[in-house]
């Protein structure tokens, strides 16, 4: 039995207890992942977006996108969001198995744009969501467990408050899932800089870029995780932090856990520090007794009691 490498990811022996919906699955031997079940959950979806009004600050993500343009321009009429949001230029090769990274042309993100605040334009919350979910960058509950295998850069700059050492940051997003790209990464990036964060000692900041950078923080599907942080065991649930990449998973990023139910914006910024805090070269923690504040290094995906939950790494 191969060994794997437990303090590198949120596994553990507890697994089973957040998967009791979602069979066990093995990984796939193809390096490409093309679109299966989830191509048949873009068109349902898209047509229940109609209702929302994506301004400049916001893209939609799809695994098809002159498909999804199409269906858009068709539903808003002339005075739409132009096809340069949705179609993606730029190609180039990835050298991680046979994968493509997509690079979106520039779009207006607004200054300051805080992780609270829906995408600009939004007019109506699409069902099944709140406004902290669609703050995050979600359009959609939906979790489509395996996308498109591609990538495509949220494009934008942002020098971060400059405080000590600076660590530049890329957000991607998996083709294929319904995710405004700046809104996640306004999220992403609100997180690493907040006054609790990794540089509350003032001597570590992040900026973001949409170019080469130290660290990649991408947003994934279940299936998409398990390829991407092989050979750790993530079994389709939860997320990892490993060769200068930070590993979201959708179905963590929708669903939370249940300890985090009541305040999923907390874990997804949980899930942002701790896997980024694998790339600055933190290491797993247990909880140090029970009524007390979880390190953010433990594992909170499958359990933070007996201690309680806690999203950053300080106090």
């Amino acid at each position: 039995m191969t060994t794997r490498e437990p303090l590198r990811t949120d596994q553990g022996p507890t697994r089973a207890s957040l998967r009791p919906s979602v069979p066990r699955r093995r990984l796939r031997a193809a390096p490409v992942r093309r679109r299966g079940r989830s191509a048949g959950l873009v068109l349902p979806v898209v047509v229940a977006a109609i209702g929302l009004t994506l301004g400049a600050g916001s893209a939609l993500w799809a695994a098809d996108a002159p498909q999804t343009a199409a269906l858009v321009d068709a539903a808003l009429g002339p005075s739409s969001a132009p096809a340069e949001t949705v179609d993606r230029t730029g190609l180039q090769s990835r050298a991680s198995g046979g994968r493509e990274l997509r690079v979106a042309e520039p779009v207006d993100v607004p200054v300051g744009m805080l992780p609270t605040d829906p995408p600009p334009g939004i007019v109506a919350l699409p069902p099944g969501l709140t406004a902290q979910d669609v703050a995050s960058g979600l359009l959609s509950p939906v979790v489509v467990e395996a996308a498109a295998g591609t990538f495509s850069v949220v494009p934008g700059t942002d020098p971060g408050p400059g405080t000590g050492a600076v660590r530049t940051v890329r957000v991607e997003v998996e083709d294929g899932l319904l995710v405004d790209g700046p809104a996640f990464a306004a999220t992403v990036m609100a997180t690493l800089n907040d006054p609790r964060g990794w540089g509350a000692d003032g001597s570590l900041s992040f900026a973001r870029t949409d170019g080469d950078a130290e660290l990649r923080v991408i947003l994934a599907s279940p299936a998409t995780v398990d390829d991407l942080c092989a050979p750790l065991d993530t079994g389709g649930e939860v997320s990892c932090g490993t060769n200068g990449r930070a590993v979201l998973n959708l179905r963590r990023w929708v669903l939370a856990t249940e300890e985090y139910a009541a305040d999923k914006a907390a874990y997804r910024q949980y899930l942002v520090n701790h896997e980024v805090g694998h790339l600055l070269g933190h290491r797993h923690e247990r909880c140090p007794g029970a009524g007390q504040r979880a390190p953010l290094m433990q594992q909170q995906s499958y359990r933070a009691a007996p201690c309680t939950p806690n999203p950053w790494p300080f106090p």
